[in-house]
């Protein structure tokens, strides 16, 4: 589908402005019915950004929502930036992070000293290396010492190559021989 520019009319102050393609697209691409009613300065004015988009006093920042409640998890009183619904758990911040954190990762960070902390990594990484070499020993060593045997026949089966460019030919022959 093809989309030009138009002008539309704002309902609020009444002047023209541009609907451009590329708007017209994303409408819809979201499946919008409507076109738009007001210009953009007169959304933002609507929206409470008014002043800032008029080039005035800084607006004052969108307020959000924030809930008082207590952690699923570890029980901490803490501020959510939604509603909680019921059934579903609510998580403090560090619970959140944890959350999303590796379990071998987690395991560590949740033992009692920096040393068990330690040890614990340790044994990840020497997990994760034992896994790669065992991976790599799994590789047929007949199919390198086959590949080395091949290599010299390769390179001597290979015949020189020839130019017919005459000012490469010449250098040559002027070329001092060794």
């Amino acid at each position: 589908m093809q989309f030009v520019d138009r002008f539309l009319k704002c309902s609020d102050c009444g002047q023209e402005f541009v609907f451009t393609a590329g708007e017209q697209l994303f409408f819809h691409d979201k499946q919008f019915k409507n076109d738009p009613k007001r210009c953009k300065l007169c959304k933002a004015k609507r929206a409470g950004l008014g002043r800032a988009a008029a080039g005035g006093a800084a607006a004052l920042p969108l307020s959000r929502t924030e809930t008082r409640t207590q952690c699923s998890a570890c029980g901490v009183e803490t501020t959510v930036p939604f509603k909680p619904t019921q059934g579903r758990p609510v998580l403090c911040r560090s619970c959140f992070q944890l959350k999303r954190v590796p379990a071998a990762v987690a395991a560590a960070a949740a033992l009692d000293s920096p040393s068990q902390q330690v040890a614990a990594a340790e044994a990840a990484i020497d997990k994760a290396f034992s896994t790669a070499e065992a991976e790599a020993a799994q590789v047929a060593p007949t199919t390198t010492v086959e590949m080395i045997a091949e290599a010299p026949a390769a390179v001597t089966a290979a015949e020189p190559e020839v130019t017919t460019n005459p000012a490469m030919i010449a250098a040559a022959e002027n070329a001092p021989q060794a």
